[in-house]
């Protein structure tokens, strides 16, 4: 049990009952090393190897694993942080002792967080979702100067977006697929985009992020990066909405809107990753499933409205 809890923190995952699997990092290669003598020095046995896979499991396969044990932490963390983002008070209500206990709060929840992105080695879908949350708790307590109300953002004009590059973290799944269509389609039909990893990317000129720590849109509170985008851009059209609430069920995890939809949408953005590594195919295709989907509710509604 010991070794068992050592190898999660360490964010190996199993591949079998006693087989973990690792990225291949130098850092990675010394805590196996560490993990070892450890199980060494209990009188157990333990071998350390690099390895390739040549039949059975397939890297894409892997890869899942980790983002599936790297999900699993992020939503449990995300229902923590809601937790305590549900219980806030009005700004001006917060009184001195309850700022510094949310701040303490907020702080256990920020290491927490810290400690899971740091064994987030292929950028999970479930860390924006958290970042988001958080973010909007420091907002609450720390709101802007001249910002009015707390988290209220400025109208965006067309114009300031045209013709811009837009940047997000690599390995493209549904908020990012589903947001960088909507950008396209709806916000400017020029729109670039980049792909880039998801830590320590600092933006040239010209460039908006999105969907990745400190973008100018991602996510907001309990909303995905998607409902963001729509919200910010004030996009009224009535088919966006039922889009909105699937990619948010499917990215947040919370079944909030409950959509019957995003079982089969999920599996099947879920194959489109594992089908296409190169992130401009993932969008490519993923455009493709968005314009029939928009399509599907736009003539819906239409119907229900003859």
């Amino acid at each position: 049990m010991k070794v068992w809890r050592r190898l999660q923190r360490l964010g190996a995952v199993a591949i079998k009952n006693s087989v973990y699997v690792l990225p291949r990092t130098e850092q990675t290669y010394e805590d196996f090393e560490w993990t070892v003598r450890e199980i060494v020095q209990g009188g157990g046995e333990a071998s350390v190897c690099e390895a390739r896979f040549v039949e059975g499991l397939s890297d894409a396969q892997i890869e899942a694993l980790f983002h599936a044990a790297r999900d699993a932490d992020y939503a449990q963390l995300a229902d923590d942080v809601r937790q305590l983002f549900e219980t806030l008070p009005p700004v001006k209500a917060i009184t001195d002792d309850q700022r510094r206990e949310i701040e303490a709060a907020l702080a256990r929840l920020g290491r927490r967080f810290a400690d899971v992105t740091a064994i987030d080695f292929f950028g999970a879908p479930g860390r924006e979702a958290v970042d988001g949350l958080l973010a909007s708790i420091e907002q609450r307590l720390r709101p802007k100067a001249g910002s009015g109300a707390a988290g209220r953002q400025p109208k965006i004009s067309r114009a300031d977006v045209t013709g811009r590059t837009w940047v997000t973290r690599k390995g493209i799944h549904i908020d990012r697929i589903a947001s960088a269509w909507l950008i396209r389609r709806f916000v400017d039909p020029r729109a670039a985009f980049k792909f880039v990893a998801g830590k320590g990317y600092r933006p040239e000129r010209g460039e908006l992020r999105f969907d990745m720590f400190e973008a100018e849109y991602t996510h907001e509170g309990d909303h995905c990066t998607f409902e963001v985008l729509v919200k910010r851009f004030e996009l009224p059209d009535p088919a966006l909405r039922p889009i909105a609430e699937i990619v948010h069920d499917i990215d947040l995890k919370d079944a909030k809107f409950e959509r019957p939809e995003a079982a089969g949408m999920d599996r099947l953005v879920a194959g489109i990753a594992m089908a296409h590594k190169d992130d401009a195919a993932r969008l490519e295709r993923g455009t493709a499933v968005f314009d029939d989907l928009y399509e599907y509710f736009r003539r819906k509604r239409g119907r229900a409205g003859e």
